[in-house]
């Protein structure tokens, strides 16, 4: 069975979608930065070890991120899974686990990389938005991309109506692409595009356009 720790800076409603969906893995622990998240008594609730490694504790990120991987390292995961981490991982860090962190960012990479995504869409009037899970690489919000949820923009969306739809899918999306992981039926082809092995009965197809990886 493959292991996973999940990373999370605040809520953590990512990581109780991943949580909920019961899927055939181990999660050895959920890691906030923030002693205050949320997230950490759900996962406390649900048997789940949890660990703090407060980034304000140390005077450079370099050093933060060396206390966090000896954590993570400490729980021997297969994948680090990072649900709403609000922290930029150095590349040092990234490239300790190459091609074993996996992020969801709330855009249809690669457009409106970084912060504030929902606002600058409506900004630019597009008509698609959506989300998008990949592979971490040291460009941020970049790297190979797994699966996208996209929906509609409607002439009167608000920046908290436009996310509040937008993080409906990612609920959807990410467990299913967590599960394609760790079941071993996600490949990294030549030019950065993930294939998808088998069939995709395990996503439901209704209510959104769901691009996931070519079969």
């Amino acid at each position: 069975m493959k292991s996973i720790v999940i990373l999370i800076s605040g809520r953590g409603s990512n990581m109780e979608a991943i949580v909920k969906a019961k899927l055939t893995l181990d999660i050895r622990a959920v890691i906030s930065n923030r002693p205050d998240a949320k997230g950490l008594e759900f996962a406390a609730a649900h048997g789940i070890r949890t660990i703090t490694v407060n980034h304000k504790s140390f005077s450079s990120r370099e050093d933060f991120d060396d206390a966090l991987a000896a954590q993570i390292d400490a729980c021997a995961p297969d994948y680090i899974v990072l649900a709403g981490f609000m922290r930029i991982l150095t590349e040092a860090f990234i490239t300790r686990y190459p091609q074993r962190i996996v992020n969801i960012h709330p855009s249809l990479l690669p457009a409106f990389t970084g912060l504030h995504t929902h606002r600058r869409a409506l900004d630019a009037g597009v008509k698609l938005h959506g989300a998008t899970i990949h592979f971490v690489t040291p460009q941020l919000d970049h790297g190979p991309i797994i699966a996208q949820a996209a929906v509609p923009v409607f002439a009167d969306d608000t920046e908290a109506s436009l996310a509040s739809r937008v993080l409906a899918q990612e609920h959807r999306l990410y467990p299913a692409a967590i599960g394609w992981l760790v079941a071993d039926r996600l490949e990294l082809m030549s030019g950065d595009i993930v294939k998808l092995r088998g069939d995709r009965t395990d996503v439901d197809l209704r209510a959104t356009a769901l691009c996931c990886p070519v079969v």
